[in-house]
């Protein structure tokens, strides 16, 4: 008989320092007390590159729980899952959308959009919670998040930090939106800027352009992250360079994940799909990627498939990298520079 629970226990507590470092058990840390120290040398963990079934939330659980079993079976303690797989990245879309107007086309995608959103918590977040807790396995999961707050009519790109028993451990909502992107998500607070202590480390990370907000990385990195989270969409080139610089900046491993997505994965009863007319067929190429603490390739990157990337991460290199470069110690300057990080949850009316 399942263990498992029937609903989704969760820590999720808002306050002056929202979801900072939690430890799981009863208590919600939300300030670090002292070192955190890991309780085993080697983890294996599994990166996703997967589409999600765009605007469809049902079938992207499905599809998610599938690729979770598949992972846990291989192995996985760590399964990391691209930017808002629940329920897509709307690539090459306008909703409809010139400066100055929207037209009813786009208001009718953006809310399919909004429908294929998920609450949190939730019941999509139970069922989530039910499938990991059978594989026994932590997991990340990318969602397009609906506003826990007043009207409910705003949407977040939001990392999910599940525990291996089920428990939803903690979130990351996006802090800034890129470019257009502002059209579809608001932008999240600093009481999200999660990291999760686990047998294996500190795990925690950033959303795909995050990572290029230095301050934002070095709040990470003073909290202490040696597993670095990048889920992305963006399948540049450069885009490598990046995730090479965040490991041996934070001398700290870093697993990324994109989505490998095709024109024909796309409904073809979008009201805007005539956006898509002059886009290649394949939409995004992927780029997941495995990468040490010295920013050297483990697994990938992958490009023009789906497919998960394994690797089983020695931990002793995060403190061999850190012999001579220790972005918050002993290569730090705290007389010189100083950062300060608002960790407020932000409301209209508090």
């Amino acid at each position: 008989m399942s263990t498992c629970p029937v609903h989704s226990r969760h820590h999720l507590t808002t306050g002056l320092t929202g979801w900072s470092i939690i430890r799981p058990g009863p208590i919600n840390w939300s300030v670090k007390e002292g070192p955190y120290m890991r309780e085993v040398d080697t983890v294996k963990v599994a990166v996703i590159q997967s589409a999600s079934v765009m605007m469809d939330l049902d079938a992207s659980l499905e599809k998610a729980s599938h690729l979770i079993a598949e992972a846990a079976r291989n192995g996985s303690d760590l399964t990391v899952f691209p930017e808002v797989f629940l329920s897509g990245y709307p690539r090459g879309l306008t909703f409809g959308t010139v400066v100055g107007s929207r037209d009813e086309r786009g208001r009718k995608d953006w809310g399919r959009y909004w429908r294929s959103a998920i609450s949190v918590p939730s019941k999509e977040t139970d069922q989530l919670s039910q499938v990991i807790c059978e594989a026994h396995t932590y997991v990340v999961m990318g969602v397009v998040e609906r506003a826990d707050h007043g009207s409910q009519g705003t949407l977040y790109g939001t990392m999910l930090y599940f525990g291996p028993d089920g428990t939803l451990l903690g979130k990351h909502r996006k802090l800034k939106p890129t470019g257009s992107e502002r059209l579809i998500w608001g932008e999240g607070d600093g009481s999200t800027l999660t990291v999760i202590d686990t047998p294996f480390g500190r795990m925690g990370g950033l959303i795909c352009w995050e990572n290029y907000m230095p301050l934002a990385r070095a709040a990470m990195y003073e909290k202490g992250v040696t597993i670095y989270l990048a889920p992305t969409a963006d399948a540049r080139d450069t885009w490598q360079a990046t995730l090479q610089h965040i490991a041996l900046e934070g001398r700290c491993f870093v697993l990324a994940c994109n989505q490998y997505v095709t024109k024909d994965m796309y409904p073809k009863d979008l009201a805007c799909f005539s956006d898509l007319d002059e886009s290649s067929d394949e939409l995004c190429r992927g780029g997941s990627a495995i990468i040490s603490p010295l920013g050297q390739y483990i697994q990938g990157p992958l490009y023009h498939q789906e497919g998960i990337l394994y690797a089983d991460l020695d931990l002793a290199q995060i403190e061999e990298a850190r012999f001579d470069f220790d972005v918050t110690g002993h290569y730090a300057r705290p007389d010189v520079f100083t950062l300060v990080v608002n960790e407020r949850s932000r409301h209209n009316v508090p």
